[in-house]
């Protein structure tokens, strides 16, 4: 209904920043709030709750390189994305915008502090990323997923909520499968991911680990790997000539299912996923992505393995070898599993979606 105060959520067109900006959209229209997303191109291949019609697409796609002509468009299509942000949100009249990162984010929530609308962020990962770095000082409010994210910045802790990442429906109904240990001579289920920057890896290492194990081991082995399409048949001819029982695919819409029955996870280590992780509380081996400005990935591995939830293994190390070593390992210690399995959960937050749209309504002033 129109009489409704409406919040904007700003996000990336990417699943780690458009899941969290679901989770919270659904949490404020079930308080009565109305709520549309500004973002990228990118967005509309997603499903979800956001039809196109709750939908404003912004211009503001980045232009990847350092040259002077990559930079003069990425500047051309940010400022061309600010002024339809500031009609949009003239037209619009939010009570508030929220950014959930992602270079998408600034168009609007700048144009949001320009015309005195109450702004707020919110970040999944352990550090801040670049485009939430940049609006840190001018929101209003800013909320992290992980504890102690802006400890050594008291400036911008004094208005940092710790909220967890708002999770999707599917995520909270895997959330309340238990962890079930494999029997000793039962089937071992992995589960192997690596995200839209990482399959490769997963694909040059994983096969090679599996062949370097005991097998014994191999008859056990029940297998569900994302491999890219051009990385296919090589992996599975490893697989087929082991007799190992694996499912391929380039992606799967029902990962959080898949994760509720594993025993164990080979990942990277992307927000959304440590964050689901935590939340199904599933133990892991992450990888993560090297080569990062922020070492992002580095730090959400830091905090399950802190935990006693993940073995964290840099990419230098991941070998064959070592990934075969430590499956063996856990394979034959269930118990370990079980108390990597309670550690996640020491990270997940399930109520995040709630305690986020209680900030948001305090920001907005509804």
């Amino acid at each position: 209904m129109p009489d409704k105060p409406l919040i904007m959520l700003a996000a990336g067109g990417t699943g780690g920043h458009l899941f969290p900006a679901e989770a919270l959209g659904v949490a404020l229209m079930k308080r009565g709030v109305r709520v549309r997303l500004m973002t990228d191109s990118r967005a509309l291949r997603y499903g979800g709750m956001f039809t196109r019609d709750m939908m404003d697409v912004v211009p503001s796609e980045t232009v990847r390189g350092r040259t002077p002509w990559a930079l003069a468009r990425t500047g051309t299509l940010l400022a061309a994305g600010g002024a339809m942000s500031l009609a949009l949100l003239l037209r619009r009249k939010p009570k508030a915008v929220v950014g959930f990162g992602g270079y998408p984010t600034l168009p609007p929530l700048i144009a949001a502090k320009l015309l005195g609308i109450p702004t707020a962020i919110h970040d999944s990962n352990a550090v801040l990323g670049r485009a939430n770095r940049l609006l840190s000082t001018r929101v209003s409010a800013i909320a992290t997923s992980l504890p102690g994210v802006l400890d050594r910045d008291p400036a911008l802790a004094g208005k940092t909520t710790v909220t967890g990442t708002p999770m999707r429906p599917a995520i909270l109904a895997a959330a309340v499968v238990p962890y079930v240990p494999p029997d000793a001579e039962g089937p071992l289920r992995l589960l192997v991911v690596g995200g839209s920057q990482g399959a490769r890896v997963m694909a040059d290492i994983v096969p090679g680990a599996i062949e370097r194990l005991e097998p014994a081991l191999w008859r056990r082995i029940s297998l569900v790997q994302q491999v890219r399409d051009e990385d296919m048949a090589r992996v599975r001819a490893i697989y087929d000539r082991l007799k190992i029982e694996a499912e391929l695919a380039p992606f799967f819409t029902d990962l959080p299912a898949r994760l509720a029955a594993t025993h164990l996870v080979v990942s990277r280590s992307g927000a959304g996923t440590v964050a689901e992780l935590g939340a199904i509380g599933r133990p892991s081996i992450l990888v993560p992505l090297p080569g990062a400005i922020d070492q992002d990935q580095h730090a959400n591995a830091g905090v399950l393995e802190k935990a006693g939830g993940a073995i964290r293994i840099p990419q230098t190390e991941f070998t064959p070898d070592r990934l075969a070593a430590e499956i063996s390992a856990l394979a034959a210690d269930p118990a370990r599993l079980t108390a990597m399995s309670t550690g996640a959960r020491t990270v997940g937050k399930l109520d995040a979606a709630e305690r986020l749209a209680d900030l948001m309504v305090k920001v907005a002033g509804i």
